[in-house]
């Protein structure tokens, strides 16, 4: 009982003003992005031309070992 004669006979908070830097990150929540963003697009870059380059030596192998069988087999004599 004597919890909710104080609870009404207390006043409501007053109104919080906020100001428009209050919830903003500032300059080093924008660079803290910015490398964010930065190194994921490197990494990006990075990551389609090791693809890339281990795509054409799977290429460049398989035609090795195509002209390798081409050579080995005998001609067929009809």
């Amino acid at each position: 009982m004597n919890q909710l004669v104080v609870w009404l006979a207390t006043e409501a908070p007053s109104d919080v003003v906020i100001d428009d830097t209050w919830y903003s990150p500032g300059v080093v929540g924008f660079l803290a992005t910015f490398g964010v963003a930065a190194a994921a697009i490197f990494i990006i870059f990075d990551m389609t031309r090791r693809v890339r380059r281990v795509r054409y030596r799977a290429e460049i192998v398989q035609k090795l070992d195509l002209e390798e069988q081409a050579t080995k087999t005998p001609p067929s004599s009809n």
